[in-house]
C-alpha cells in the first residue's frame, strides 16, 4: 500500500504541476525538472537500498547477463511503442515506416520468447506464465494500465480542446482523483489481510468500470466539480485494484523469482498503458469521422430541420450587418464547426464505453485465481 501510494503520488502532482509549467514557461520545462530530481533518486539510492540476501546469493550462481535476450526485448517493445505512437498519425500499415517497425517488432518478441524460453538465467521467465495467478495477473495489471493511463489522458484532452480548459486547469481536473487513491490505500492494504483479495480485484474492476459508464454523461455544461467527482469514482475502484493484484501475482512464486515477476508485472502495466494511450488516440479519430458522416449526411437541401439552421443564422448575420452573400457562408461554416464539435463529444463518449466494458471485462477472471494458501508467508513486492 506504501509502494502504491508513491506510485500515484506523481499522477497527483504532476498534472497540475505540468500544466502551470506549460501554461507559465515553457513545455520544455517538464523534461528538464526531471533532471535533479533523477540525481538525487541516484544518490539516495546508492546511500541507502541494499539487496536482500537471497538475491546476494543468487547473484553467485548466475552467470552473465543475458545480454541477447535484453537486446531482443528492447528492440520489439521500443519498435512497438513506434508503431502505437506514430500509427494512427502515419495511416498504420499504408505507411513503409510503419510496416518495417512492425516487422521489426514482431521478429524481435517472438525471437525474445523462444530465445528466453531455452535460456537457463533469462531477463524475462517465460516459464512463470505457467502460474494460473501470475498469467491473469499480468492481464489485469495490462488492463488497468490501459484504462487508467487511457482515460488520464482523455479527460484532460477533452476538457481543454471541447471546453476551453488550460493546462493547469486540466491537471487540476485530475490531480482530486489521485489524492483519493493515496488516502484510500492505507485502507486497503489493511483490508487485505482480512477480505479475499479476489473480491476486490472483482469489487476494483467493476467500480471502474461503472465509473467509466457514468463518465458518458459528459457534455459541454457541465461544471468543473462534476468532472473532477467523474474522475474521483473512477479512481476510488482504481484503488481497490492495484494492491491486491500485487499480492495475488506473487501466490506460488518462489522468492528467487520475485525480480523476475516485479519486472513483468510492471512491464505488463507500462505496455498497457501504452496501447491504451495508442487506441485512445486511434478510437477518437475513427469515431470522429464516423460521426462526421453520419451527421453531414443530413446536411443537405432536402434536410428541413437543416435547412431552417442555416436560413435562421444567416438572417441574424445579415441582421448583424454582413451581405447576404457573406452571411450564408459563415452560416454554413458555424454550423460545420458545430457539427465537428458534436461529432467529437459523440467520439469521446464511444471511447469512453470502450475503456468501460475493458474494464468489466477482467472481473470475471479474478475468480479464477487462486488463494494464497493459510498462513503462507507473503512474497516480496516490487
Amino acid at each position: 500500500a506504501i509502494y502504491g501510494m508513491a506510485v500515484v503520488l506523481a499522477p497527483a502532482i504532476g498534472p497540475t504541476l505540468g500544466g502551470y509549467i506549460t501554461d507559465n514557461f515553457d513545455w520544455r520545462w517538464i523534461f528538464f525538472i526531471n533532471v535533479p530530481v533523477a540525481i538525487v533518486s541516484l544518490f539516495l539510492t546508492s546511500r541507502l537500498v541494499e539487496d536482500p540476501p537471497h538475491l546476494a546469493e543468487m547473484r553467485k550462481r548466475v552467470g552473465s547477463v543475458d545480454y541477447v535476450g535484453l537486446g531482443l526485448i528492447a528492440i520489439g517493445v521500443g519498435a512497438a511503442q513506434v508503431v502505437l505512437d506514430k500509427g494512427q498519425r502515419e495511416d498504420w500499415f499504408s505507411s513503409n515506416f510503419i510496416l518495417i517497425f512492425q516487422i521489426m517488432s514482431t521478429v524481435c518478441i517472438i525471437s525474445a520468447i523462444f530465445w528466453e524460453y531455452h535460456h537457463p538465467n533469462p531477463v524475462i521467465d517465460i516459464r512463470l506464465f505457467k502460474n494460473i495467478n501470475f498469467s491473469i495477473s499480468c492481464i489485469m495489471m495490462f488492463m488497468l494500465g490501459a484504462a487508467l493511463f487511457g482515460a488520464t489522458v482523455l479527460l484532460p484532452q477533452m476538457v481543454q480542446t471541447l471546453m476551453g480548459y488550460t493546462a493547469e486547469q486540466a491537471g487540476l481536473v485530475l490531480s482530486p482523483g489521485a489524492v483519493v487513491i493515496i488516502l484510500l490505500l492505507p485502507f486497503v492494504g489493511k483490508l487485505i489481510g482480512k477480505i479475499d483479495a479476489r473480491y476486490m480485484i472483482a469489487a476494483g474492476f467493476l467500480g471502474a468500470g461503472l465509473a467509466l459508464i457514468h463518465m458518458t454523461v459528459v457534455n459541454p455544461a457541465m461544471d468543473f466539480r462534476t468532472i473532477v467527482l467523474l474522475r474521483v469514482y473512477q479512481m476510488a475502484g482504481v484503488a481497490l485494484i492495484f494492491v491486491p493484484i500485487q499480492t495475488m501475482t506473487y501466490v506460488g512464486i518462489p522468492m528467487e523469482k520475485n525480480n523476475n515477476v516485479s519486472g513483468m508485472i510492471n512491464l505488463a502495466r507500462n505496455m498497457g498503458g501504452s496501447i491504451g494511450i495508442a487506441g485512445l488516440e486511434t478510437i477518437l479519430a475513427r469515431r470522429t469521422q464516423f460521426h462526421q458522416n453520419v451527421l453531414s449526411s443530413h446536411t443537405s437541401q432536402y434536410d428541413n430541420a437543416f435547412q431552417s439552421s442555416v436560413a435562421g443564422l444567416t438572417q441574424t448575420l445579415t441582421q448583424a450587418g454582413y451581405d447576404a452573400v457573406t452571411a450564408g457562408q459563415v452560416a454554413y461554416a458555424r454550423l460545420y464547426g458545430m457539427m465537428q464539435v458534436q461529432a467529437a463529444w459523440l467520439a469521446y463518449i464511444d471511447t469512453i464505453w470502450i475503456y468501460a466494458f475493458a474494464c468489466l471485462s477482467v472481473v470475471p477472471l479474478a475468480f479464477f485465481m487462486k488463494r494464497p494458501k493459510k498462513n503462507a508467508a507473503p512474497g516480496a513486492m516490487h
